[in-house]
């Protein structure tokens, strides 16, 4: 079958193959074919090294399709299922998973560095973060296979399974942001959208894209944005719509150190820093012990937006059926198979018309 593999940490291309082989799939696992992909900025950290992957692997990690075998013991899904697909399945067993903290379920996860999930003839090759949905088909976990309605389109479906849920669940789930809240966003790609969008399901009064690319200032307003600025307008923004206070609560969805310290300067004392961007594992950044203290600030982590994958993802579908939800407009551009390496190039260069990419990977 076809799989976009990429040979070694640190190429900027995959190879785009047709000899690749898939697991079969165990008694509590399930064969899916995919149909459609995202291409999400974390596929690039995983090609670069920013975030952990192994090679050979498959990437992609942001997908939808039908589910076309069942292992021995599986009784949640049949075959011809829809279903979003989840780089954190929850096991439901685990001390994670019982204190309702699903998203920080380990077991799945740490089982995807130690199973391969693809062959290359007698080489094995990992799926990313347990899935590679840049192929044709894959094999997970049944916790990782999450049923939809079948007429939700694999576009909106594939969408939801990590941008979505990422940032709404970030303001929803993570923060809780309260109505009436003022909110700042720093970055407004892919999931930050879903951000400001989660921040007008919230009611929020004042929500504030920040982004250098004055490009995506309309799109930002469209997903739910009161107002929108540059990096270098932000602070005339915080004294306009706070009276210099700060802002209740700031989002950074970047994941650098520049931006996480500026979103802590944003908030106002008392206020809340949620850290929803993926940042490398040496990117430090530094504050006083007294202004911790003094300040009176929360620091949130935000992995996968809180989610628990199998209650938020009908809610998010309820969401976009009532017109809350805008999944449609996310779509920037639709690639084939054969396109995979010119969208992760256009995400790279950072365009201003990039906010999610997608791949028919069988229509």
């Amino acid at each position: 079958m076809r799989a976009a593999v990429l040979g070694n940490i640190g190429d900027e291309t995959l190879e785009l193959r047709d000899d690749v082989t898939v697991v079969a799939p165990g008694p509590r696992e399930v064969r899916v074919k995919v149909h459609v992909s995202g291409i999400c900025h974390s596929d690039l950290s995983a090609m670069d090294g920013t975030l952990p992957a192994l090679a050979p692997g498959v990437v992609g990690h942001e997908g939808a399709g039908e589910v076309v075998e069942v292992g021995s013991a599986v009784g949640e899904l049949e075959v011809g299922d829809h279903v979003t697909v989840s780089f954190v399945p929850p096991c439901g067993r685990c001390p994670s998973c019982l204190r309702g903290e699903f998203n920080l379920c380990s077991v799945h996860a740490i089982a995807a560095f130690t199973s391969p999930r693809f062959r290359l003839g007698d080489q094995p090759v990992f799926g990313y973060a347990g899935l590679g949905t840049f192929a044709d088909e894959l094999v997970v976990p049944v916790e990782g296979a999450v049923k939809v309605d079948s007429d939700v389109p694999y576009e909106q479906a594939a969408l939801i399974a990590c941008g979505v849920l990422t940032g709404v669940g970030s303001v929803l789930n993570t923060a809780k942001v309260p109505e009436g809240a003022s909110v700042a966003v720093i970055g407004c790609g892919g999931v930050g959208v879903s951000v400001l969008q989660g921040a007008r399901l919230a009611g929020a009064s004042a929500i504030v894209g920040v982004d250098p690319v004055e490009g995506k200032h309309a799109l930002a307003k469209h997903f739910g944005a009161t107002h929108t600025v540059t990096p270098d307008q932000v602070e005339d923004a915080k004294q306009e719509l706070t009276s210099a206070e700060g802002f209740d609560y700031v989002f950074d969805v970047v994941g650098a150190s520049v931006t996480i310290r500026s979103a802590w300067d944003l908030a106002r004392r008392g206020g809340t820093v949620v850290v929803v961007g993926a940042g490398k594992a040496d990117a430090m950044v530094s504050f006083s012990a007294q202004e911790l203290f003094l300040h009176d600030k929360k620091i949130l982590g935000s992995f996968y937006g809180s989610c628990n994958v199998h209650a938020d993802t009908p809610k998010m579908v309820r969401l976009w059926r009532a017109g809350k939800l805008d999944l449609e407009s996310l779509v920037s551009k639709r690639l084939g198979f054969e396109q995979i390496n010119e969208g992760l190039g256009l995400l790279r260069e950072g365009g201003t018309d990039v906010i999610r990419q997608i791949v028919t990977v069988n229509p």
